[in-house]
C-alpha cells in the first residue's frame, strides 16, 4: 500500500449475514481507531457512516457469510475492486451460526418462522467467503480480538503478513498461567483444537472452550473425541459441540459428521 505517494489507502467494511459483532469490535478500538483514521481513508463502512464510497479500495475487510444468490453476486464485486481482502469473524470465514441450515430443510425453517416464506429469497446453505472469492486472510472469532484486528489492519498498511497466532486455546491458559479445567474437574474442553486468540476467556471462569474462534492449525480428532467421551460427552453432546459458531468450517464439518455416521 505504500507505492501509493500522495494518498491514502483506501479502507472499505462489508456486512453479509452475519450480527455485526465483528464490525462493533473495530468501531470499540476507540483510540487506536482515531490513529488508523489518520493513515487510511475509510471510504465504505455503513455500520460507521451513510456516505457510500466507490472504490477501489486497498483492504475490505468482511464480516459475515454468504446466504443469497446476491450475496454471492456481491463479494465478487467486492473482490475485484479490492486489493486486499480479509475475512473477520466466524460468519466470514465459516459459515456462522447460520450454518446450521445446511444439515437441514431450509424450506421447513422459512415455512416454520416467516407467515410468508414466499416473500423470502434465500440459498440452502451459509458458506464462507473463501468459498466464493479469493481471501488475502481470516482473522477468526465470535467476536474478532481486537487486538488481533489492530494488527491485521496495520500490518497490511505497513506491507507485511500479520503476525496472528495460529496455536490453540491451550498456549493461552498456559501463558495466563490458569488451571486446566480439563485436568483439574474433568471438564470437556476444546481449548486444545481450538485457534488462539480470545485469551483463554472460558477457562479463566473454571468452563471449558466453546471453540468460539474455530480449528486450530493442528488437531488430531482420533485422539481427541475419545477425550470429550472420557469427561462425560456422547455422540450428539460432541455433535452439539462442534456445530456451534464454526460449524461450516472443513474439520468442525467432518468431525460432527463422522460422529453422527459411527
Amino acid at each position: 500500500m505504500a507505492d501509493m505517494p500522495g494518498t491514502r489507502p483506501q479502507l472499505g467494511v462489508w456486512k453479509f449475514a452475519s450480527c455485526d459483532g465483528c464490525q462493533l469490535t473495530l468501531l470499540d478500538c476507540e483510540d487506536e481507531l482515531l490513529g488508523i483514521a489518520d493513515k487510511v481513508e475509510i471510504s465504505y463502512f455503513l455500520e460507521a457512516s451513510s456516505a457510500p464510497g466507490h472504490g477501489p479500495y486497498d483492504l475490505s475487510l468482511v464480516e459475515g457469510s454468504v446466504t443469497t444468490a446476491q450475496d454471492a453476486e456481491r463479494i465478487q464485486q467486492i473482490r475485484s475492486a479490492s486489493r486486499r481482502l480479509v475475512t473477520i469473524g466466524a460468519c466470514a470465514t465459516a459459515g456462522g451460526v447460520q450454518a446450521l441450515r445446511n444439515y437441514a430443510d431450509v424450506a421447513e425453517f422459512r415455512a416454520t418462522v416467516y407467515a410468508r416464506p414466499d416473500y423470502i429469497d434465500t440459498l440452502a446453505t451459509s458458506t464462507p467467503i473463501s468459498a466464493h472469492v479469493p481471501v488475502d486472510f481470516e482473522l477468526r472469532g465470535c467476536p474478532i480480538d481486537r487486538g488481533q484486528l489492530i494488527e491485521v489492519i496495520t500490518a497490511y498498511l505497513a506491507g507485511r503478513t500479520p503476525d496472528v497466532p495460529a496455536h490453540s486455546v491451550c498456549f493461552e491458559c498456559k501463558r495466563r498461567g490458569i488451571t486446566c479445567v480439563t485436568v483439574a474437574h474433568g471438564t470437556p474442553c476444546l481449548g486444545p483444537i481450538t485457534h488462539a486468540g480470545c485469551g483463554a476467556l472460558c477457562p479463566a471462569y473454571n468452563r471449558g472452550c466453546y471453540g468460539c474462534f474455530g480449528p486450530s492449525n493442528s488437531i488430531n480428532f482420533p485422539s481427541f473425541i475419545p477425550l470429550l467421551r472420557r469427561d462425560g460427552m456422547d455422540t450428539l453432546d460432541v455433535v452439539r459441540v462442534l456445530r456451534t459458531f464454526n460449524t461450516a468450517s472443513e474439520e468442525f464439518d467432518a468431525a460432527s459428521r463422522k460422529e453422527l455416521s459411527g
